[in-house]
């Protein structure tokens, strides 16, 4: 039925791109459509679109579900806990179509492309709704999200790296508190639950009692004197809940099915209406298949050059390791400037290391070790969670236990955490709201590469072959995600793909197969939103010729780096062909 409604939304979208492009002016030039969002009075920014914008995003910070993608996507108000009964589904469903037909209504006249740029992306933060709550169906699918609605909504509060306040430790209890209605509001609403998120859901409630245990004692000291007794409750009762969970979901578990996957037609769905992406599945296989080549040669080509030098160490313990990597992003924010490449805000706070605390780590499982900050705590550090060196870490933390650079510029700076503290800073409110992960995973890659490029790790030329390997697991991702979303692997097939192909080691891979096979679409934004970002760039440099200028282009980039790379480059450059191929 929404494939259905989405062809009658299109008969009316199809023309609106051209209408606004016509209203804006016809003249092809590159600097007639350098529109920027940067003017302080805010003249240029729809009052409509805002207005409607604001009040969708807050309703989204209440009911957006708790995820473990990396990329903080909402920040939430006081009080907070999630809400998935079948009445609370059910008008979140019919909230979502009202906020459709009520953006369609908007008057388009005298629209700019930056007008009909936001229009956009609050069109495809609406049709996020859909695929949650209709495409995926994950309240009646996956028991995994609701994991992701107990533990991952503690996680994510546990993750804030700055000391423990009254208010923050009532907050976790608020969550905790919930657990019990959200495992009966899951047994009700899993209908159809798929075996193998069954089985992620039971690796994550593994040893729950012992990991709750841990972290309640572990908050204890952190705690308020008078929420301490309360937490102790909390805790209790949480951890009951979720061993009432484990229970029911190893007694449902043989009838489950083995269908995940949400087929070629939804994942159409995602590329068209939600990543903005103007490709077919196979030609973002033809493109993934290339860029894997790529890396591989250039991998192989750098360990040959590289034969007769030393392996790197290991850090000799988590405190050399975490002032090495400060040191080093210190020095990263130099060479941006030093080479001309972006903008380096002097108000902009760091991205640190940090050794895991105690509270957090039963629970480091559940999510990527960073705490990115939000648009309210712009002035506090970014810290990755670090564990002591050792040859046993996973693929991504062993790598940092080497040399700390590669997850510096992707997760710090200048990738996530610089993309997303530019980007909160934007004066535009929806282009600061607005969450994808096309462009955010896209700029993320895009700067490890281009930090190679620029000579960043010329002094450690083991370093690099660190970024080849990155490049060949970024590029597998993108046919493991379609292959998954298809239907043509299971998560066990693409994890070994995974291991063997990268290679990865067997637990960072399992992970990494079962994430990707309920969050579709997710894994192909690396390489997509790389690949994209280039051709922006290449397309910038040839239409501005002389006037290209490398840290403006960055700069706009960082700036709006939530916003999907097709329409930047429509806004950037006023090319019109991936948006033309987007909507016919």
């Amino acid at each position: 039925m929404y494939f259905n409604k989405l062809k009658i939304r299109r008969m009316v979208i199809v023309l609106l791109p051209f209408i606004f492009f016509v209203q804006c002016g016809s003249d092809d030039s590159t600097d007639s459509f350098k529109i920027k969002v940067s003017n302080a009075d805010g003249n240029q920014l729809n009052e409509d679109l805002q207005s409607l914008a604001s009040e969708f995003f807050n309703w989204r910070s209440v009911t957006q579900p708790a995820t473990s993608d990396d990329i903080p996507r909402v920040e939430r108000p006081d009080n907070w806990h999630p809400e998935y009964s079948q009445e609370a589904i059910l008008e979140i469903k019919t909230k979502y179509k009202e906020f459709v037909i009520r953006l369609e209504e908007i008057p388009k006249q005298n629209w700019l492309v930056s007008d009909s740029v936001d229009y956009l992306i609050l069109r495809s933060a609406m049709e996020r709704v859909n695929w949650e709550f209709t495409v995926l169906n994950a309240p009646s699918r996956n028991p995994d999200f609701y994991i992701q609605q107990t533990l991952g909504a503690v996680f994510e509060l546990l993750l804030i790296s700055t000391p423990m306040t009254e208010l923050r430790a009532a907050n976790i209890i608020t969550i905790l508190n919930s657990f019990s209605q959200t495992v009966e509001d899951a047994k009700i609403n899993l209908t159809d639950p798929v075996a193998s998120f069954a089985d992620i859901a039971l690796g994550n409630l593994e040893n729950i009692r012992k990991k709750l245990e841990a972290t309640n004692d572990a908050l204890m000291p952190l705690f308020p004197e008078s929420l301490r007794d309360v937490l102790g409750h909390a805790s209790e009762n949480a951890i009951k809940a979720l061993e009432d969970y484990t229970k029911w979901l190893k007694m449902e578990h043989p009838a489950m099915t083995n269908d995940f996957s949400v087929g070629r037609e939804g994942y159409e769905y995602f590329l068209d209406n939600i990543a903005l992406i103007p490709y077919s599945p196979e030609e973002l296989l033809r493109q993934g298949e290339l860029e894997w080549n790529r890396s591989l040669i250039f991998e192989e080509f750098e360990q040959l050059r590289n034969a007769d030098l030393p392996e790197l160490t290991l850090f000799a313990n988590a405190e050399e390791q975490m002032s090495r990597a400060n040191l080093e992003e210190e020095n990263i924010r130099t060479f941006l400037e030093e080479k001309n490449i972006m903008t380096v805000p002097k108000s902009l706070s760091h991205y640190i290391n940090v050794k895991t605390p105690a509270h957090l780590a039963p629970l480091a499982y559940m999510g990527v070790m960073d705490d990115l900050t939000s648009e309210s705590r712009l002035k506090e550090n970014a810290v990755k969670y670090i564990k002591d060196p050792s040859p046993d870490l996973p693929y991504f933390s062993l790598s940092m236990a080497q040399d700390p650079r590669a997850i510096i510029i992707h997760e710090g700076v200048p990738g996530h955490y610089f993309q997303m503290a530019l980007s909160w800073s934007n004066p535009d409110p929806i282009r600061r709201h607005f969450i994808d992960s096309g462009a955010n995973e896209g700029i993320g890659f895009y700067v490890e590469e281009m930090m190679l490029q620029f000579g960043l790790f010329d002094d450690s030329p083991r370093s690099r072959e660190i970024i080849y390997s990155y490049m060949r697991l970024r590029a597998l991702r993108v046919e493991v995600d379609i292959r998954l979303a298809v239907g043509e692997f299971d998560i066990e097939e693409a994890g070994e793909y995974l291991e063997k192909k990268v290679p990865l080691d067997k637990e960072t891979a399992i992970e990494e197969a079962g994430f990707f096979a309920y969050n579709p679409g997710q894994a192909i934004s690396y390489q997509i939103g790389k690949l994209q970002i280039m051709k922006f760039l290449s397309d910038a440099k040839i239409m501005k010729g002389e006037k290209f200028d490398l840290r403006d282009f960055h700069d706009y980039l960082m700036v709006n780096g939530n916003v999907p790379i097709a329409l930047l480059r429509w806004e950037y450059l006023g090319l019109r062909d991936e948006i033309k191929q987007f909507f016919n």
